[in-house]
């Protein structure tokens, strides 16, 4: 099994932690993390990948162990213009973007930005589609219509390490919740706590990025990248409708729905998207 390097490079003037593997001269996925967790989310599918491919995977300011400077734009664009120069800083000019939760908000504008880096889209429960956005964003539509402060501190108390073992295993049935360790949201916690107001202050960003979406859908549209689509359907946030979206404007696109599959597919059906991302690596790599 290939070893995962665990490295710190200065972007900006701010420290940031990232995780690689595989061969320095081999195609690139990068791989973008959520909410609310960090590169570490990706510690099982960068070794089975790194085989043939480079792999790729930072941790945001205020997430993982990356630094959270007080002047740091706080945002999914400003997240973008982060990734944007630590990709330049590695010398990394084009990739397979994987696509999922907060990082497919990121991953997004990144792509914009110079659309013939991309390779391909990998996209796993990462949303673009504001008619198809699931009952669990209810409370956050109610916030953005009327961001009271009331309403603000009802949404903190899920950004907590009840909430985030909440968030984890959500809707999925015994026999996959059994399969997700409790380390995704046990060791995240720690880590988070310090930035929980970041956090709470995502709750509006998020709807910053849904007025996005039309952008994020002609980008699709007019540059037809490669895509394959693994999704996790029993998501409260992104159900399948979610999913099966994207291919109003990718038709070519790749789908697969992992039925009994969450939010959090690389925790609990790790085998079967790794066989689903190899060819298409293959192919667009």
């Amino acid at each position: 099994m290939p070893t995962v390097a665990h490295r710190t490079v200065e972007v900006d003037g701010v420290k940031i932690f990232y995780r690689e593997a595989g061969p320095p001269d081999a195609p690139v996925l990068l791989l973008p993390h959520g909410y609310p967790s960090s590169s570490f989310q990706y510690r099982g599918l960068m070794p089975a990948l790194a085989d043939q491919w480079r792999l790729i995977a930072p941790d945001f300011p205020g997430f993982g162990y990356s630094e959270a400077p007080a002047d740091f734009e706080y945002s999914f664009g400003g997240y973008a213009e982060l990734l944007d120069k630590f990709l330049n800083v590695l010398g990394v000019r084009r990739f397979v973007l994987y696509l999922f939760d907060y990082g497919s908000q990121v991953g997004f504008q990144l792509a914009m930005k110079d659309p013939s880096r991309i390779a391909g889209l990998v996209i796993q429960n990462g949303d673009a589609y504001e008619e198809t956005l699931g009952p669990k964003y209810g409370p956050l539509r109610e916030y953005w219509e009327s961001p009271t402060p009331e309403r603000r501190v009802e949404l903190a108390k899920a950004v907590s390490a009840e909430g985030l073992r909440e968030e984890v295993l959500g809707e999925v049935p015994p026999q996959t919740a059994e399969k997700i360790s409790p380390d995704l949201w046990q060791l995240s916690w720690p880590l988070m706590e310090p930035n929980r107001d970041i956090m709470v202050g995502f709750f509006l960003e998020i709807l910053s990025s849904v007025r996005l979406y039309p952008q994020y859908q002609a980008y699709l549209r007019e540059h037809q990248p490669p895509t394959l689509i693994v999704w996790g359907p029993q998501d409260g946030y992104m159900p399948a409708e979610s999913a099966r979206a994207y291919l109003k404007d990718l038709p070519k696109a790749e789908l697969h729905l992992l039925e009994d599959g969450g939010h959090w597919l690389l925790e609990s059906h790790l085998d079967e998207v790794v066989e689903l991302i190899r060819p298409f690596l293959s192919r667009v790599a």
